[in-house]
């Protein structure tokens, strides 16, 4: 085996174990960056939501003065309301997800489901919990998942969900009155829940962690090209051809002119060193002629 094609394997190992280890850590880092990006982008969804919250909760419901004086309409509700502009936001992102899941709630479409139940238990069991992050199976694959805790914080939510017969008759006459009462101040009573799809994030660190080994194999592989060509130049051609003349002297021709390299190198000073030894030997054999 060569000094080249030694030299070669042994840069080779020490890249693919360097190309290994930064491939993992990088993997790592770009995965926790995706995370990063979609819990922005569920922050972005939830300020959509609250904002549309507050305007039927401020603009529209005061338009109708007291509830209990005319028909309930669930499009007033704040909750029905966010649910369904996201129900229209899905009609371009269907792997989008969002409800405002609630353990005993009015509207039976609100109520939470098992894994929801789970999340919404997390935030009751820790009232400091500002929300609960979660990665959940779906059918469209991996779904990222924050759920925000929903609490009683007005007294006006209590006009719908405290008694049935302080509830608007026509809610009452809608949804029945075995559902949706009984909440108290500062109840969590559900969660604002969120999803957004994996995928994307994942096929975005996948494309950036290939072309960082595209990028590192063909720096390396420039590299090797280059360092092959200072090898050649600087340290194999000057050893072959020392190894050459050393051979033919070897073998009792003692024309062969010296090698010299110039320099102040390694491979000068093991020139100037096989001359003198060359001449050392040059005039034993004189010697001993004589």
């Amino acid at each position: 085996m060569g000094l080249r094609l030694k030299f070669n394997l042994i840069l080779a190992a020490c890249f693919i174990v360097g190309l290994l280890a930064s491939s993992v850590v990088f993997y790592e880092v770009s995965k926790q960056n995706a995370l990063e990006r979609l819990h922005s982008q569920i922050g972005v969804l939830r300020a959509q939501a609250l904002a549309v919250r507050r305007y039927t909760s401020e603009e529209i419901r005061p338009l109708l003065g007291d509830m209990s004086d005319v028909q309930f309409l669930p499009q007033t509700v704040p909750s029905f309301s966010a649910q369904t502009a996201f129900a229209n936001f899905r009609d371009h992102y269907p792997d989008f997800y969002y409800k405002e899941a609630v353990l005993n709630p009015t509207n039976p479409s609100d109520l939470a489901t098992d894994w929801e139940k789970e999340l919404i238990g997390k935030l009751r069991d820790n009232t400091s919990l500002k929300e609960v992050v979660d990665v959940r199976e779906a059918p469209g694959g991996p779904q990222y998942t924050v759920a925000f805790p929903l609490a009683i914080k007005s007294e006006s939510c209590l006009s719908c969900h405290s008694t049935p017969d302080k509830a608007p008759a026509s809610m009452v006459a809608l949804y029945g009155e075995k559902n949706g009462f009984g909440w108290q101040m500062d109840e969590i009573v559900g969660a604002q829940i969120f999803s957004v799809p994996l995928k994307v994030a994942e096929e975005q660190t996948w494309e950036s962690l290939q072309l960082l080994i595209g990028a590192m194999s063909a720096i390396f592989l420039t590299l090797l090209l280059l360092i092959n060509m200072m090898l050649s130049w600087m340290v194999v051609t000057p050893v072959i051809k020392m190894a050459e003349i050393a051979e033919q002297v070897s073998m009792g021709d003692s024309s062969q002119p010296e090698y010299v390299h110039a320099g102040a190198d390694e491979i000068a000073s093991l020139s100037q060193s096989f001359n003198r030894m060359r001449r050392s030997l040059d005039n034993a054999m004189k010697m001993l002629e004589g």
